[in-house]
């Protein structure tokens, strides 16, 4: 091989440098982030797959959300739906005949919208933070809980309240 062939610019060793360093970042960072097709690096897992929660539309009143639970998941002990009104989503589930828990649904990681569960687990579809019932964060990115509101129930409606 003659000299001129082997000889590289400054210029283009750096610019390769460069590309290579910036697509080492990338694939680090979305490595970071999770995926959502259930690969090892999803924090889901490859064993479970979320699903979209029941979307309901609540009544904003005041100083609560109103949401009727008759026909909805909120109907059995367990069940849970995304809860939307112009105060804001929530995720409301039903803990007991007469009780309920709320959280807001706004993802403390980035700002995403909580729209998903893995049975009794919360899943942010964005970036795979899951949380309890309660909004704890049981897996991040997330590092923070979700916000709770006390709710009250009476004659088929659930008050969420601020």
């Amino acid at each position: 091989m003659s000299e001129t062939n082997a000889t590289v610019s400054r210029r283009s060793f750096c610019a390769a440098a460069c590309h290579v360093s910036a697509g080492a970042a990338l694939a680090t960072l979305f490595t970071a982030c999770g995926s959502k097709d259930g690969s090892a690096s999803s924090p889901s897992g490859p064993s479970s797959t979320p699903t979209n929660l029941a979307v309901l539309s609540g009544q904003f009143t005041g100083s609560t959300v109103k949401v009727t639970a008759a026909g909805s998941p909120l109907t059995d002990v367990g069940g849970a739906a995304l809860v939307n009104s112009i105060a804001g989503p929530f995720l409301v589930s039903r803990t007991s005949s007469s009780t309920f828990m709320a959280v807001e649904a706004v993802c403390t990681h980035e700002g995403c919208t909580v729209t998903e569960a893995d049975g009794a687990t919360f899943v942010c579809p964005c970036h795979g933070s899951r949380y309890n019932r309660n909004g704890q964060v049981i897996l991040g990115p997330a590092t923070a809980s979700l916000r709770q509101h006390a709710t009250s129930f009476a004659d088929g409606v659930v008050s969420i309240v601020f």
